[in-house]
């Protein structure tokens, strides 16, 4: 099966809620990050209108939703495709998911772990209500979370990575992957996605003020790479249902491409003659044969039931097992002298 591979960024917001930027800003900034497409996801406002291409970058518009009236604040819910608002749902978790579903939509659990920052004084809003159904997947890899837990810790550190982001971001947290590893045993199919999380705020610390995170720089950092049956044609209709049926499939990896683009990572799996890509199910006719393919030379890992089956260093992996269940394939780098989380692939099911 011929594949296409694109690579945007879900998690977005403008001046409409509580960003900085228009639509066409953002999209521009994307563009020079070298993104095929943009969501804009504002907090509980549904924008219509203005779902086009901006120059080579295609932006779609989604929605955050949360309950403002919940304290302290959890259980945000990216929402996509749903061409409506959803908002007047957010009271109830499993109402609201039930909803998108119906209008045609699906979702992906926001920011699932956080931790509260001392920084501008944000608070952690983590997803609590795990014993929902009906949707998608998570968002494992946050930038803007990841940062709020590094400036958790004292004020010095908030300077700090305020200045040195890139020394401190690593990957996603382990409490994330731990509780991602256990759904998949479940027999779950969750599939991941990573973002920006982009505001473009000014932040100020007595003397200190800064744009600390640009749309461009994040655009630049943790994204969402999908593969495709067909290639983008550069109408809106065709390559928007192109980048959901990706997105629902979860034909996903989580890359943070900074340190190196993660444009060209593969991870199948093959018995007899049948195959799988990411986000498909593979029925076992004998042994399952798995393979990762990297662009870069990484410490790349095959994971199990939260368990590392295999492990090695360079750019192909490969390993046979019989076992059925959920496999994913994760993969670090080295940068800015420590290793770094790179690639988190959504999962290939053996039956």
């Amino acid at each position: 099966m011929n594949v296409y591979e694109y690579a945007g960024n879900l998690h977005t917001h403008t001046s409409y809620s509580d960003g900085e930027a228009l639509h066409a800003q953002i999209a521009q900034a994307a563009e020079d990050a070298g993104l095929d497409f943009v969501v804009v996801t504002d907090h509980n406002v549904w924008v219509d209108g203005l779902e086009r291409y901006y120059g080579k970058v295609l932006l779609l518009v989604g929605e955050e939703v949360h309950d403002v009236r919940r304290q302290p604040q959890a259980n945000h819910l990216l929402v996509y495709d749903a061409e409506a608002e959803m908002v007047l749902q957010a009271d109830d978790p499993q109402k609201l998911i039930d909803e998108v579903n119906q209008h045609g939509g699906f979702c992906y659990l926001a920011h699932p772990y956080e931790y509260a920052g001392r920084f501008g004084n944000e608070e952690a809003i983590p997803w609590q209500d795990w014993d929902v159904m009906g949707y998608v997947g998570l968002e494992i890899w946050n930038y803007m979370s990841e940062f709020k837990a590094l400036a958790s810790r004292n004020v010095l550190a908030a300077v700090y990575y305020s200045y040195c982001q890139e020394l401190g971001i690593r990957g996603p947290f382990r409490d994330m992957l731990r509780h991602w590893d256990y759904l998949l045993s479940q027999g779950r199919h969750i599939p991941v996605i990573g973002n920006a999380d982009a505001h473009g705020t000014s932040y100020s610390m007595g003397p200190f003020q800064r744009v600390l995170f640009p749309y461009e720089y994040l655009f630049r950092c943790i994204n969402t790479h999908i593969l495709t049956e067909h290639p983008f044609n550069g109408f809106l209709e065709h390559d928007k249902t192109l980048i959901y049926d990706a997105l629902r499939a979860g034909r996903t990896w989580v890359g943070y491409d900074l340190p190196a683009s993660t444009a060209g990572f593969r991870f199948t799996a093959r018995s007899g003659s049948n195959q799988a890509l990411i986000g498909g199910e593979l029925v076992r006719a004998g042994a399952a044969i798995f393979e990762v393919h990297t662009p870069q030379e990484a410490d790349i890992r095959l994971i199990f039931n939260g368990q590392v089956l295999a492990r090695t260093k360079g750019t192909h992996l490969k390993y046979t097992t019989a076992e059925p269940g959920a496999y994913r394939a994760e993969a670090y780098r080295r940068y800015r002298l420590s290793s770094r989380g790179w690639i988190f692939s959504s999962p290939i099911y053996v039956k």
